[in-house]
């Protein structure tokens, strides 16, 4: 089963880009997203990924582009093509760059589907959203399949200090301005053995409030191939690192990836400063937007939620089917989703659980 566009054809070009200034100068650009950005790409395919850079043109003018994800699946669907907070374009733009990146991947990668989870508002009052609308012209269709969460705060940094504080919660700028008279010191990470801590708090972080993470050399992978791009800003009670924000930044996006707070930390109230000591540097460094990356029902979203009054809806998660044999795949959800985080055994396990479906999509295959 694959989805049609309902887009006239036009005749653009695609092509693959493998300069790393063009590319990010191209996302900076346009106002892309962090998660596009060549290092953060650079960082998946060390990770089990395969990387792609596409840029879409209309004769001399580039509509944007795409950084694509690979993951592996087993035969006969070969794999899922991912776009991480992409495209990159504006929205009205969406349909003709999805079209044709689809297109392009169809044709040489024989994907079973693309997904899209774009950096694009959702639509209000039943309506959708110029990006939502390309999507859907596209053929893309919504999916609750989510891989990064919709629903978020993001903070509007062309505020000064004063709007800033004023939408937070009364004890929430207590304690960061506690914090800011205190004795901790707030400031970037500087160097490898800075970054250990940061790693051991993020472990212990995890042990506490029981989330999974990834190994060590992950993230040292982020620190190492993202550079500039991926400040991690620290709490700091003389040498010792006692809570961290560890952030990706475009041009225009910083988007939280990561935070953790140790015992000394949680007694200082550390975790309070060291958010505002982000906001601010990030501000310092361009960035007009903080997306503080997702929000659910827990502890560390009511936590998120006491910086700000309101909240925010991205597009959500949109997939088109590219291959006959999509509905094998489709059956195995959510199982075969999860190879997005945890690889190739877990994609053979929806394989196993969609066998029931293969006969039928071999069928349609040979329609």
């Amino acid at each position: 089963m694959t989805a049609e566009s309902q887009l006239p054809r036009r005749d653009l070009t695609v092509r693959a880009c493998t300069d790393r200034a063009e590319w990010d100068a191209l996302v900076n650009s346009r106002g892309g997203h962090p998660l596009q950005l060549w290092g953060w790409g650079e960082v998946k395919a060390a990770h089990h990924w395969r990387t792609e850079r596409l840029v879409v043109g209309d004769g001399a003018e580039v509509l944007g582009g795409a950084q694509v994800l690979y993951r592996a699946l087993p035969w006969p669907l070969r794999s899922l093509a991912y776009l991480s907070r992409g495209p990159v374009c504006a929205p009205e733009d969406a349909g003709a760059v999805l079209d044709a990146v689809a297109r392009h991947v169809r044709s040489t990668r024989g994907s079973v589907a693309l997904v899209a989870e774009p950096d694009w508002d959702a639509g209000t009052d039943g309506a959708q959203s110029a990006g939502e609308q390309g999507l859907a012209a596209a053929g893309f269709a919504r999916t609750e399949n989510t891989i990064l969460i919709p629903r978020t705060l993001i903070l509007d940094l062309t505020q000064d200090d004063d709007a800033l504080m004023a939408a937070m919660s009364r004890t929430t700028r207590a304690n960061v301005r506690k914090n800011l008279k205190g004795g901790l010191a707030f400031r970037k990470v500087a160097t490898e053995a800075e970054l250990e801590q940061v790693l051991a708090i993020y472990r212990e972080t995890a042990r506490r409030a029981g989330f999974g993470i990834h190994e060590d050399r992950y993230y040292r992978d982020i620190w190492r191939l993202l550079g500039d791009d991926s400040p991690v800003v620290a709490a700091f009670d003389g040498d010792e690192v006692v809570a961290f924000v560890w952030i990706a930044k475009s041009a225009g996006t910083a988007f939280e990836l990561y935070g953790g707070v140790n015992a000394a930390g949680q007694k200082a109230r550390a975790n309070y400063g060291v958010k505002w000591a982000a906001f601010t540097a990030m501000r310092a460094d361009g960035c007009t937007r903080y997306d503080l990356n997702g929000l659910l029902n827990d502890g560390i979203s009511d936590f998120k939620k006491q910086f700000a009054q309101h909240e925010n809806l991205l597009a959500g998660t949109w997939e088109l089917p590219l291959s006959p044999l999509y509905p094998m795949y489709s059956t195995g959800m959510p199982i075969a989703r999860r190879t997005l985080q945890k690889g190739r055994a877990a994609a053979k396990a929806a394989v196993v659980g969609a066998k029931r479906a293969a006969g039928r999509a071999r069928a349609f295959a040979r329609r």
